[in-house]
């Protein structure tokens, strides 16, 4: 895909590229520019978040930066326009260069209304009203302050306090607009929740725009302080049976956006569990010998400068369970109707990170040493946690290792990565009393737990494999006579 266009000899504007295979849109994370900065070919202009990992774009010419058409926090489809380039600066004049509008002002929830001389379009697809900016009342809106006091005094009812006097509307209220405040909806609608008129609210928003803070401190003087109950006026009585539910303080809640990996997360776990029957079989075993055998390793100086550690051999058993047992490393083809046989492993390993746990894999993983295995989990591990990983490193696995033992958790039954045959699942290893040589004694133990997809493979397949990896763990020699 192209992703540079040619508006004139002068600038050139710079697409939404697809960084991974087939996406439709990544999210504006930051931008390393801004108008009227110099960039030269190759410069990194900007950090994007696709569905599959975090990408840094470099710009492909030379120029100064004319305009950037989105703010961070963006989701951009691709083939949009995100950037302009002056290729030739100086050549004459032209436009003033636009920033991008603050990341914290979306053009989803945009400033309320403003100009006095007519109204600005508050929702896309809405113009300027070319008639009169008459408003009909809202239904039940508190229009003045004695309407607010009414609300108040059930309120308190409510609470089972007096009522408080209605405060008197500050004097640096200003309305705007014939009399309307300035705010957005989401603050009117808290302003009615909490039955406060807006009219009365002093705004310390930019541009004279009333805030949720605003709202709330409006509202604290409505709580009365803890007294003997009073008997509520009569002519309050009646409204006190018909009063709305209290509508709980936003405060309570957070709501997060689910988008990114978080939101590709989602989609391929839903369309793993609903498309692939899982199956999960356990097993429990003595790891003593492979928990001597880690601590040999870091010793050994073949294996100086790499991490050693317990999921490097259980990698690696993995490994040769699949070797002695190759039709487990298969997927399905559902257009085609056919098990795809797969003659190499590329080892997913499930890692959690700022933006959510995301399964790159070490590709070919079956052609390499114990000390190569170990450098290219270090490096995976970094690579993730740094949230560098490309989705180059997150396409084409065909099994994978999920360490929830790291968490102290004994098991779990996990879900496939969609395309793929198996998932292992490596619980806390944890001294334990163990019958070994006819004896109880304290040893190191485990519970391994492997997921796979029943019409790749069935009950004896998944349990041989299985089987196989426990033994290995149990008896770590058999590393070398079964590879």
């Amino acid at each position: 895909m192209t992703t540079m266009t040619e508006t004139s000899a002068r600038f050139r504007e710079f697409k939404m590229p697809d960084v991974g295979e087939g996406l439709t849109e990544a999210e504006i994370l930051k931008w390393f520019v801004q108008p009227g900065d110099t960039v030269t070919d190759g410069q990194v202009v900007c950090e994007v978040e696709t569905a599959k990992a975090a990408v840094e774009l470099p710009i492909p010419f030379d120029g100064v930066v004319h305009e950037l058409r989105f703010p961070e926090g963006t989701t951009v489809d691709v083939g949009q326009v995100i950037i302009a380039i002056d290729v030739a600066p100086g050549s004459g004049d032209a436009p003033a260069p636009a920033a991008a509008a603050p990341a914290q002002e979306p053009a989803a929830e945009p400033e309320a209304e403003a100009e006095p001389k007519g109204r600005t379009p508050v929702l896309v697809g809405y113009g300027v009203a070319e008639s009169s900016t008459k408003r009909r009342p809202r239904k039940g809106a508190s229009a003045t302050p004695e309407a607010a006091a009414v609300a108040a005094a059930v309120q308190a009812e409510l609470n089972g306090h007096a009522a408080p006097a209605a405060p008197a509307a500050p004097a640096a209220a200003v309305p705007a607009q014939g009399g309307r405040p300035l705010a957005k909806p989401p603050v009117r609608k808290l302003a009615k929740d909490l039955g406060i008129d807006l009219a009365t609210v002093v705004p310390t928003g930019k541009d004279g725009i009333i805030t949720r803070e605003d709202v709330h401190a409006a509202a604290a003087p409505s709580a009365a302080p803890e007294a003997a109950p009073a008997p509520a006026p009569a002519a309050v009585a009646p409204a006190v049976a018909e009063a709305p539910a209290v509508v709980s303080d936003s405060a309570r809640e957070t709501r997060i956006p689910v988008k990114g990996v978080r939101k590709a997360i989602a989609q391929a776990m839903v369309g793993s569990a609903f498309t692939a029957p899982h199956v999960t079989e356990f097993i429990t075993v003595d790891v003593t010998r492979t928990m001597k055998l880690v601590a040999e390793l870091k010793e050994d100086k073949d294996m100086a400068g790499v991490r050693v550690n317990p999921l490097l051999v259980i990698a690696k058993a993995l490994l040769v369970a699949i070797k002695r047992n190759p039709e487990v490393n298969a997927a399905w083809d559902e257009t085609n109707q056919e098990i795809v046989q797969k003659h190499y492993v590329n080892l997913g390993i499930a890692a959690a990170t700022p933006r959510g746990l995301i399964v790159p894999n070490i590709k070919d993983a079956h052609d390499k040493t114990l000390p190569q295995l170990a450098a290219a989990l270090g490096e995976l591990v970094t690579t993730a946690r740094d949230g560098k990983t490309s989705p180059a490193a997150m396409a084409g696995g065909t099994v994978t290792i999920t360490n929830v033992g790291v968490f102290g958790v004994d098991t779990g039954t996990p879900i496939l990565n969609s395309g793929e045959s198996a998932i292992l699942a490596v619980g806390a290893i944890k001294l334990q009393p163990w019958v070994h040589k006819g004896k109880v004694k304290p040893r190191q133990v485990t519970t391994l737990a492997l997921s796979f997809d029943h019409r790749l493979v069935d009950g004896e397949l998944g349990s041989k494999v299985l089987a196989d990896v426990a033994a290995i763990l149990e008896q770590p020699k058999r590393l070398i006579t079964w590879a």
